[in-house]
């Protein structure tokens, strides 16, 4: 992962495909299929990727998996896009069930409206949960009904195809509110996916859901809720699924990709779904028996003692003491 100063806001598709581009030149040199593997993040998607790409194409005069999130006509992967939301859904799902508890007919609150959150309320949809909410920076907008297959492919079109903003949205569509400076988390809900951007999620917001009934945290975003929060929540016993357990779909299906680059092969868009609902099935697995503790899991050490398990492990093995 990287970054840089070039805001990619009213900039042309041009003016972002030359950026790339220039970037790339430089990047080539300390990237491979066996170094590193770049992928995307907030503001980078398959436009980007696929102008990285050409670009490494015409210096490296090779073709190697070295991105992850290229289109599938050019080595992409299946289910990659939706990845990251996806991922975030099915370890809810297992978290639920190994709590009692189910996702359908739960109310969802979802913060951003990029890949990841338009992929989480997608599938937290299509398994019987009724989304309330989207954001952008400028705000949220509220669904009062819960968010409809019909609504959800027109803020598809919007946020990917058109780049535009909810609160055009909000004026469009009948039933739907736009908040303007405002936060998700001050609307009743059972479930809460931040799953915009780092810090998003603080103490305030926390008591906000805890007042109003939520059950449970699973985080889509890296790191979106701050220290304090997040001690909060667990006071309170709110299932709390960080970032580095919950949202690894996006890294899980990288790994695919690789895989089929490696193998010259393409997976039908079942299989890498099921694939991934597995891997994600296997990581909740691993913070519960990291960190089990009678019927409750505390999934955030659970996750930070199974991934230093897996470290520790290796450099002890490696004759690192």
């Amino acid at each position: 992962m990287g970054g840089s100063d070039f805001d990619p806001k009213n900039k042309s598709d041009a003016e972002i495909m030359r950026f790339c581009q220039l970037l790339m030149s430089e990047l080539q040199r300390h990237i491979g299929p066996d170094t590193d593997v770049p992928a995307g993040d907030i503001g980078v998607g398959e436009r980007e990727i696929s102008a990285l790409f050409g670009q490494y194409l015409k210096i490296a005069n090779k073709w190697n998996g070295v991105l992850t999130g290229k289109g599938c006509a050019f080595g992409g992967s299946a289910v990659r896009k939706e990845a990251t939301g996806y991922g975030c859904l099915y370890f809810l799902e297992a978290m639920l069930g190994r709590h009692g508890r189910e996702l359908e007919g739960k109310s969802v609150a979802i913060s951003g409206s990029g890949n990841v959150a338009l992929y989480a309320a997608q599938k937290a949809m299509e398994q019987g949960a009724r989304v309330l909410t989207l954001s952008d920076s400028e705000g949220f907008l509220f669904i009062e009904d819960g968010l409809s297959p019909d609504q959800f492919e027109a803020l598809r079109i919007l946020k990917e195809e058109r780049r535009g903003r909810l609160a055009a949205f909000a004026d469009d569509e009948k039933g739907v509110q736009f908040h303007e400076g405002a936060k998700p988390w001050e609307i009743e809900c059972e479930i809460a996916l931040p799953c915009a951007t780092q810090n998003e999620l603080d103490e305030k917001d926390a008591a906000k859901l805890i007042d109003n009934g939520a059950i449970a945290v699973c985080e889509g975003a890296n790191m979106p809720t701050t220290k304090e929060a997040a001690v909060k929540l667990r006071e309170n016993d709110i299932l709390h699924a960080p970032a580095k357990a919950a949202n690894a779909g996006g890294v899980a299906v990288s790994g695919f990709e690789l895989s089929q680059n490696a193998m010259r092969q393409s997976w039908s868009r079942a299989e890498v779904d099921d694939r991934l609902r597995d891997i994600m099935k296997s990581i909740h697995d691993d913070c519960v028996a990291a960190c089990e503790d009678g019927h409750a899991v505390n999934y955030v050490d659970g996750a930070n003692m199974a991934a230093f398990q897996k470290v520790a492990s290796a450099m002890y093995s490696f004759g690192v003491y």
